[in-house]
């Protein structure tokens, strides 16, 4: 059995989806903290049981019986994200799980600028000391992009802290490419190479991408750092959010997220989606 954590997530839920296309729906279990939220993939024929990476205990029934395990990883930060992360690990371990696989990042690394990065490089030490195991390089999701532009449509003007090449990729694309290394067990062992889109775009890229869907000119405007994080503090952002997010930008013009690679495409058999497609 195939178990996938945050089944009913945005991720979770389409890697499940996925895996029901290729494998009976008998093999695919979810890990999910509210199963009624799931019901519909009960119905089914998944097996849907709790468990909750905050509640250890609830991961013995959730991974039962399982080969393999995704651990999805949570949106949490810090040592609440690598506490949470070595729980689903170890509880995987612990059921007699044979292959743990975790979604990670391109960019992880202890010294990115982005906050979750050194999580991510954190758990995936920790998941190399457990058994055989595998790393998804993910790309950096695309549906960050509609977060970015703020009120460039109305506007006109997509105002943000200097960027740099980010290799967008899409949700369905990460989640497609991951049910295809579970039905493959021996595709990869240990990290994956960059799972990401062929291009990497700033936002300058952006915005001319904009203004074609659009019909109307979209100008790249670079906000100093200090003035967009006082913005967005001034909105009611908590200043620990705004700091993060202002470390993604600092990340990106260092370069962090500007790998690209064919690895992605050649695992769908297909074009990764362009982020033109997931803007229109």
């Amino acid at each position: 059995m195939i178990v996938i954590t945050g089944g009913t997530g945005k991720l979770g839920s389409q890697v499940v989806e996925q895996l029901l296309r290729r494998v009976p729906a008998e093999q695919v279990g979810v890990s999910v903290r509210e199963p009624g939220k799931a019901a519909g993939l009960g119905e089914r024929g998944v097996r849907v049981r709790r468990g909750d990476f905050a509640d250890p205990d609830s991961l013995a029934s959730a991974f039962e019986g399982a080969t393999q395990v995704l651990v999805v990883s949570t949106d949490a930060t810090g040592e609440t994200a690598l506490r949470h992360h070595v729980a689903a690990i170890d509880g995987a371990r612990a059921a007699g799980v044979k292959r743990v696989l975790y979604t990670s990042h391109q960019a992880a690394a202890d010294d990115s600028l982005f906050a979750p990065m050194p999580d991510h490089a954190a758990t995936e030490r920790h998941l190399a000391t457990t058994g055989a195991f595998t790393v998804l390089r993910n790309g950096f999701y695309a549906s960050t992009v509609p977060l970015l532009l703020g009120q460039a449509r109305e506007t006109g003007e997509l105002v943000a802290p200097a960027d740099g090449p980010v290799s967008w990729t899409a949700h369905a694309d990460l989640a497609e490419a991951a049910a295809v290394i579970l039905v493959d067990e021996g595709r990869f062992d240990g990290p994956t190479p960059p799972l990401t889109a062929p291009v990497a775009l700033d936002l300058e890229d952006v915005a001319g991408l904009l203004s074609g869907l659009t019909g109307r000119t979209i100008r790249r405007v670079v906000a100093d750092d200090d003035e967009w994080v006082a913005g967005l503090t001034g909105h009611g952002v908590p200043a620990a959010q705004a700091a993060m997010l202002l470390g993604m930008f600092r990340a990106a013009r260092r370069g962090e997220f500007a790998t690209t690679g064919a690895d992605l495409e050649e695992l769908l058999g297909r074009p990764a989606t362009p982020l033109a497609a997931l803007l229109g």
